[in-house]
């Protein structure tokens, strides 16, 4: 094990993983939250290769669930996610061209799409050092709230890697190009309030009212109009993609196929009757 969190990098070997796939990920769902937890604290929660199919499975099942309106991502112990633990992940034989690129398009890739592509908001409760792939998945889920003690680091260039799992996507989207160069030139440990600070966190809260804040913000996610938070999240994340044609056609077409939910006629409903709207999420 390193010695400290900051020493611990992305695709590394940690402790062999123990005990079974849904042992490792922890999965409860409760008024309409899906609550998903990586469970390998003894490892810093560095996410081998059967922890990341199941977090994908969750996601998908999430979106497929009208039961389900909100998802919370978080871990156990001292570590968010410490980065990805190859160990354990199927092995092909020699290497050939193509290999390194197809694993990660199907692994680390494969992972954050799912968090972006959840059609619930997902939100990461970030307990501690989040590391790597452990950073970048973090920063793929819609609302962040970090623990003072967690941090984030981007290990790759430590190691002499290039970033993954959309990294070189995801950061200058939320801070900038200049921002997100100093953070991967670099590879400094980045404090929670610093990255609050640079809008990667929306709230930094002391880490004994973590999990408490993160229920009660899901609570209020999955109260609300789920499609229409749904369809504002691709509206969002499509946006610094798209030009401004398209970007304004895609919300007009939001619009339309919103106004056929169920909430969205509760909501104008409520709105004229002078009362609190009652969501379904349908």
């Amino acid at each position: 094990m390193p010695s400290s969190p900051e020493d611990t990098a992305d695709h590394t070997d940690h402790h062999e993983p123990s005990g079974s796939p849904d042992s490792l990920i922890l999965h409860a769902t409760d008024n309409g939250v899906s609550t998903i937890t990586l469970n390998r604290p003894e490892a810093m929660n560095a996410i081998t290769w059967d922890q990341r199919e199941r977090v994908i499975a969750l996601l998908a099942e999430a979106s497929a669930d009208p039961g389900i309106r909100a998802v919370v991502l978080t871990a156990t112990g001292r570590g968010f996610c410490a980065g990805a633990d190859l160990r354990g992940a199927p092995v092909s034989g020699d290497r050939v061209p193509g290999d390194v690129a197809r694993t990660i398009r199907l692994g680390a890739q494969r992972l954050i799409a799912a968090v972006l592509d959840c059609e619930k908001p997902v939100i990461a409760a970030v307990n501690g050092t989040a590391a790597g792939i452990g950073a970048h998945l973090a920063f793929a889920c819609d609302l962040v709230l970090a623990a003072e003690s967690a941090k984030f680091i981007e290990v790759f260039v430590r190691r002499g890697l290039v970033p993954d799992g959309g990294g070189a996507y995801l950061l200058p989207r939320l801070v900038g190009p200049q921002r997100a160069k100093e953070l991967m030139f670099f590879g400094d440990s980045l404090p929670a309030r610093d990255a609050e600070r640079l809008g990667l966190v929306n709230r930094t809260v002391p880490d004994e009212e973590l999990a408490a804040t993160a229920r009660a913000w899901a609570q209020r996610l999955a109260e609300g109009p789920t499609r229409s938070i749904a369809l504002t999240k691709q509206l969002v994340n499509a946006s610094l993609d798209a030009d401004r044609a398209t970007a304004f056609a895609a919300e007009a077409m939001a619009q339309e196929i919103n106004m056929t939910t169920q909430d969205a006629n509760e909501g104008v409903a409520s709105f004229v009757e002078r009362r609190a709207p009652k969501y379904q999420g349908i």
